[in-house]
């Protein structure tokens, strides 16, 4: 007998479930800190809306995760994802030297997971991650429960965008 899997629901990490404005002056200066910007994503505190939006979710749905974050945070990724109470679910990493936009390299992670998922909801806070989500076909949920400086707002979409960073 063949079960069926329940649909997914995927969540962006930074600016969705955990709070990265702690680590953003490590962006600001020339060059950019990018190893200690990653190092310190251990300490960013829970965004407690996207974590009830993700509990909720669960009560429905397995949960995944798909992050602008390279491959070489994934343990502590998912050892802030259980220390916050977040269910353990499939995690999807950009690689380590791929710099594309996150609105590119998120998008075909996600084309990944959804040939082998029903993907029932994405929630992500960046807009133009959300944009090309929609335009593939994907029901999403705009991310804008973590308040940022114009300064901090700038931070964050040079290194997803321009930089393909997180």
């Amino acid at each position: 007998m063949v079960t069926e899997q329940r649909p997914i629901a995927v969540f962006d990490l930074d600016g969705t479930l955990s709070d990265a404005r702690h680590r953003l002056h490590f962006l600001t200066g020339r060059p950019k800190n990018w190893n200690a910007f990653f190092r310190a994503a251990p300490k960013d505190p829970p965004l407690a809306a996207g974590v009830e939006l993700a509990l909720r979710w669960a009560k429905e749905c397995d949960l995944g995760y798909v992050t602008g974050r390279p491959e070489r945070c994934r343990r502590d990724t998912e050892r802030w994802l259980a220390a916050h109470g977040l269910p353990a679910g499939d995690l999807w990493m950009r690689g380590n030297r791929d710099y594309r936009p996150a609105r590119e390299a998120k998008r075909e992670l996600l084309l990944e997971l959804a040939a082998a998922r029903t993907v029932a909801v994405v929630v992500d806070d960046d807009a133009q991650v959300c944009a090309a989500y929609r335009e593939a076909g994907f029901p999403v949920v705009e991310a804008d429960w973590m308040p940022v400086s114009d300064v901090a707002d700038a931070t964050l979409r040079t290194a997803q965008e321009d930089e393909g960073r997180t």
